[in-house]
């Protein structure tokens, strides 16, 4: 069963809905389009697919499958969404290159046990903000790097709150992954200035409050 979060904003996979190695998997409608935040890995891709269909019924269409980063975790169901769905994979240009070639070590399918099936990229971003028109309203695209080069946080204003999709704030930095470390300590600070009210984490679920996101963001800040 999806998790409700707003009106029409949910929680539709990761652990407990659909594979225990997907990371969160998070629906937004505006009017008669909609955005999937992230894919999991694909393992759970039934489950995914039954639910997306279900909250879009009767009239609205899946537009975009924006991804966060390359990450096995997040990405490995893409392709499958977007043959179901019939939407367009967005990424930034600095992941979507280990997407494309289907590289098993800077997506981390490897840590998985798993090999990273290259697929297409639709629309590739390109420097720090894209704005990107779904439905009735709008998501901008912020280049945030650090976790992985070209890991991206999605923000949209909510009615009065300011929502921010903001997978694996956490991280890890390794060098496997090409992280940055210092990129990354910059983008927390960056993250932490966008002053959200709704932090939707890839692995740590909703966060509500802008005290418990401030909180949540340092501690992860040198």
């Amino acid at each position: 069963m999806s998790v409700k979060i707003r009106e029409n904003l949910w929680l539709v996979g990761g652990y407990g809905l659909t594979n225990p190695e997907d990371a969160a998997v998070y629906l937004i409608r505006f009017g008669d389009k909609a955005a999937l935040i992230d894919a999991g890995c694909g393992k759970g891709y039934a489950a995914l697919t039954r639910r997306v269909t279900e909250l879009l019924q009767p009239n609205a269409q899946l537009e975009y499958l924006l991804l966060t980063h390359c990450h096995y975790d997040h990405s490995g169901g893409a392709a499958a969404v977007r043959d179901e769905f019939g939407c367009r994979i967005v990424a930034h240009e600095l992941d979507a290159v280990y997407l494309e070639s289907g590289d098993t070590h800077v997506t981390a399918a490897s840590w998985y046990m798993a090999q990273m099936r290259p697929f297409p990229v639709d629309v590739k971003l390109r420097g720090e903000g894209n704005t990107i028109q779904v439905g009735d309203g709008c998501i901008t695209a912020l280049h945030l790097p650090g976790h992985s080069p070209g890991s991206l946080v999605y923000t949209t204003q909510l009615e009065s709150e300011w929502a921010v999709f903001g997978q694996d704030v956490h991280g890890p930095i390794h060098p496997t992954l090409l992280s940055d470390a210092d990129a990354y300590q910059r983008s927390l600070a960056k993250l932490l200035a966008l002053d959200a009210d709704l932090l939707l984490e890839g692995h740590f679920g909703i966060i509500e409050t802008k005290l418990e996101i401030r909180r949540f963001i340092r501690s992860y800040m040198k």
